[in-house]
């Protein structure tokens, strides 16, 4: 009898925990990209569920800030006139969080040059240290051409509109620089469009976006650079 009574006691607790796990505030840090506007206006709901600015800054990513997922979503709004009950209105971007992710860097872009500028599209990466560990990088293909990366002992190719990871560089020289080139395909032939000489530390991790702006003929990279130490943030009061 005692074990029914358990097991009962669990069924009728399970609900509470889930709803729990989905209220759970989500710590992000944001960065927007888009050459021909740069600046945009989005909105996030924070971990009391009110609407406030997300805190985007040029060339770099934002500070970290705490949101609270809907239905299991991160969403980025248009504007602070949002109904949570009912968000679809004020949308600008939603991407679905998976369950075990708790720090995410959110990358923004334009949905396309057909869209209004209001419309958005999002790529998460999953920034718990040991998932996104100092010293490695992540790549984002923005354009629709096969491209690859090689930096140091590393070849790897960039998927279109993907997250490619990219491990900590060990082959480096006596100041810790590797030779970075990044390659995309012109018919059968794989051109190099970027070559640098880059520091890799493992105090340090990067993000390195491969687009293209209208008009150009070649592909450009932007990099951001994170050597921001581990936050830890403070509970609600």
């Amino acid at each position: 009898m005692s074990k029914i009574i358990h097991l009962l006691i669990v069924s009728l607790l399970f609900p509470i925990v889930g709803i729990a796990q989905e209220s759970a505030p989500l710590l992000i840090r944001a960065y927007y990209h888009n050459p021909i506007k740069p600046v945009a206006d989005l909105y996030i709901a924070d971990q009391t569920g009110q609407v406030v600015p997300l805190g985007l800054v040029m060339e770099r990513l934002s500070a970290p800030q705490l949101t609270l997922p809907t239905n299991g979503s991160l969403m980025l709004f248009k504007n602070k006139a949002v109904d949570l009950k009912n968000p679809q209105a004020a949308l600008a971007a939603s991407a679905p969080i998976p369950a075990d992710w708790k720090k995410v860097i959110v990358m923004i872009f334009p949905a396309s040059a057909q869209t209004d500028d209001a419309t958005y599209r999002i790529l998460l990466i999953n920034d718990a240290p040991n998932a996104f560990k100092k010293g490695e990088s992540r790549v984002i293909n923005l354009t629709q051409a096969s491209a690859a990366l090689q930096a140091g002992e590393h070849k790897i190719s960039l998927p279109s509109g993907k997250v490619a990871e990219l491990p900590a560089v060990k082959k480096v020289n006596e100041y810790n620089v590797a030779q970075t080139n990044f390659y995309h395909k012109e018919g059968e032939d794989w051109v190099a469009f970027t070559e640098r000489q880059l520091q890799f530390l493992d105090t340090t991790k990067r993000i390195f976006l491969v687009y293209l702006t209208p008009g150009s003929t070649q592909p450009f990279v932007t990099t951001l650079v994170d050597n921001t130490p581990e936050f830890i943030p403070k509970p609600v009061k």
